[in-house]
């Protein structure tokens, strides 16, 4: 194979990788978050620049890596181009193969000579827990005879005593439980003023803090507001999960939602249905109301639509952006994807 070949096919793998990122609608910051792999030698292997890679070693395994993540067969692409790709087995693998046999060798040598002490001196440290075991039965047996002779002095009254004691205890920590699973339960009742894109309800005050629990089985932005504190704001990943802390005394919950079908969420134990079993996939505006305050934050919440409405064609806008690219590769909205 020529020169201008062997440069054209080391091009095309480059190409290749780039261009299923591409379709896939991964920029270079998503692989870095998901593949754990630095973006700049993400950027080095699209160039193919394998110098700036840490080792011959790293290339193989940074470049299958790279294409199982953006749906292409990293052991066909690596036998395909292999020619054009370092060997991992190279000197310096070697180097660092001979060192780490090394070291083991001399670490079975120090555990050998470790054992041999311990063998020397074990008749001595049986000797010393046969003598100490001897003495602690002595000490217990003596003991025990005397807990039998004051045993038998105790009056029947304040055995009685301490069995209602005992009842009282068992009655109160049934009771604490009972309040401590009243208080996980959370019950939310729909608002009559929901529309396709906004959905408010009410609930009791909080008597302990909870959870909100937020999964997306796609891309999905996310923005949660408890009393007017920014608790998340950002992009959520295909198949994350992520739980908030939702504070006692949170009177106010907004949640704007930026792909309500790949988008399920739950408080404590309850489910909240916020798209009415699909009904509503339009759904972007989530307000849950807690404790006596309801009509006046559901006031508050329904002035503040225009600003959630605003913020909801944001979020369209974010998640026309990071949509993947269908199988015709139609654009994206940003034609060079970000490095």
């Amino acid at each position: 194979m020529s020169e201008n070949e062997n440069d054209q096919k080391k091009i095309e793998i480059g190409k290749i990788l780039r261009k299923a990122r591409e379709e896939k609608g991964y920029t270079l910051d998503d692989l870095q978050q998901v593949t754990k792999i630095q973006k700049r030698y993400l950027i080095a292997i699209e160039d193919e620049n394998f110098d700036e890679l840490p080792g011959d070693f790293y290339v193989r395994a940074f470049i299958k890596q790279y294409a199982n993540m953006v749906g292409l067969d990293g052991n066909e692409l690596l036998q395909k181009y292999d020619d054009q790709l370092p060997q991992t087995k190279t000197e310096e693998y070697s180097d660092h193969l001979a060192q780490a046999v090394e070291t083991r060798a001399s670490q079975r040598k120090t555990v050998s000579g470790s054992v041999d002490k311990v063998r020397n001196y074990m008749p001595t440290i049986i000797i010393a827990c046969v003598i100490v075991l001897v003495l602690a039965a002595i000490w217990l047996t003596a003991i025990a005879r005397n807990h039998r002779d004051s045993s038998t002095r105790i009056d029947n009254s304040s055995v009685s005593v301490s069995g209602e004691s005992r009842k009282k205890v068992s009655t109160s920590s049934k009771k604490a439980s009972t309040k401590q699973s009243k208080s996980k339960a959370i019950k939310l009742q729909q608002a009559p003023n929901r529309n396709d894109t906004n959905v408010t309800y009410t609930a009791d005050q909080l008597n302990a803090d909870t959870s909100l629990h937020i999964e997306t089985s796609d891309r999905s932005w996310m923005q949660v507001r408890a009393n007017n504190n920014t608790l998340l704001n950002r992009t959520l990943n295909n198949n994350e999960k992520t739980d908030l802390k939702i504070g006692r005394d949170t009177t106010s919950l907004v949640i704007t939602v930026g792909n309500a079908r790949a988008t399920k969420m739950k408080i404590g134990n309850q489910d909240i249905d916020f798209t009415d079993n699909g009904r509503y996939q339009n759904t972007r505006n989530v307000t849950i109301n807690f404790g006596k305050n309801q009509s006046s934050s559901s006031a508050s919440s329904q002035s503040s639509s225009a600003p959630n409405n605003q913020s909801s064609s944001q979020v369209n806008q974010s998640n026309n952006a990071t949509r993947p690219s269908n199988a015709n590769n139609t654009s994206r909205p940003n034609s060079q994807p970000a490095r």
